[in-house]
């Protein structure tokens, strides 16, 4: 019987969101996509939840988008690829404006969508080995949809570092850059970030904790949707591109590209 690709449960009020694709280093495809918003939208309805921890199973959190999908994304049409992108900004627009803080639970690599996926959560725990990284330039491809959101967690100058280059940063680069909020080792991580959202159920409100997040999104973020429209709109031109078509053939034939 094969495994669901999300895993969901619930423990003491705290909802466990888990990526279940190991052999894919949990990368991103449509069914994953969907279903990831689908248990994240279940627990922002539950009463019985009041916060959420994602993590992955595997060695990664998650690779950005899975081969047989970028494979696919080579024959989408301009209206495909509008609708697909969508999806993708349903997802993190779900984790980014629920009414109950999500906690990244990052034990491995988040690349690409994977490192979009953990930035987007309200607070975020690494292990010190992991690497982020939105390595898309490389492919011919933009981070549209990632950099609306990275935008507004840290400075111009380090946003055109990441994402104009595409290269991957360690855990401590990433704490400094102010996308992540704590650094523990691998036998620990667990356990602390479960302490710290068992403090957050004990010690705060829930209402109190919705409307602040409310005032934080709407206050910091309030070109946030006519931004990500555009950014929908963008990466469904870019995916049309000859350099997009170029290095996705490149990297799914494992031969090194010269722009």
């Amino acid at each position: 019987m094969t495994e669901p690709l999300v895993l969901y449960a619930v423990t003491d009020r705290i909802a466990t969101i888990t990526l279940n694709r190991p052999e894919k280093r949990n990368a991103l495809n449509p069914e994953l996509v969907a279903l990831l918003t689908e248990k994240l939208t279940m627990a922002a309805a539950a009463p019985e939840v009041k916060i959420i921890i994602l993590k992955a199973n595997g060695n990664t959190f998650s690779a950005g988008a899975d081969l047989a999908y970028l494979q696919q994304l080579q024959h989408y049409t301009f209206e495909e690829n509008v609708a697909d992108s969508n999806n993708l900004k349903n997802l993190f627009t779900t984790i980014y404006f629920c009414p109950k803080v999500i906690i990244a639970q990052v034990e491995g690599h988040a690349i690409a969508g994977g490192c979009g996926l953990a930035t987007v959560c309200d607070f975020i725990f690494s292990v010190p080995e992991a690497q982020y990284g939105y390595t898309e330039v490389k492919l011919g491809f933009v981070p549209a949809i990632v950099s609306c959101f990275l935008m507004r967690k840290t400075s111009e100058t380090i946003a055109k570092q990441i994402l104009l280059t595409g290269d991957l940063f360690s855990a401590e680069k990433a704490l400094a850059y102010g996308l992540i909020n704590f650094v523990t080792n691998k036998e620990d991580i667990d356990l602390t970030t479960r302490n710290f959202a068992l403090n957050l159920c004990n010690t705060t409100s829930a209402n109190a904790l919705k409307v602040t997040k409310q005032l934080i999104g709407r206050t910091t973020n309030p070109g946030l949707l006519e931004s990500l429209d555009l950014a929908v709109k963008i990466n469904a031109e870019v995916r049309e591109s000859e350099d997009f078509k170029k290095g996705i053939t490149s990297f799914l034939n494992k031969q090194k590209l010269n722009w």
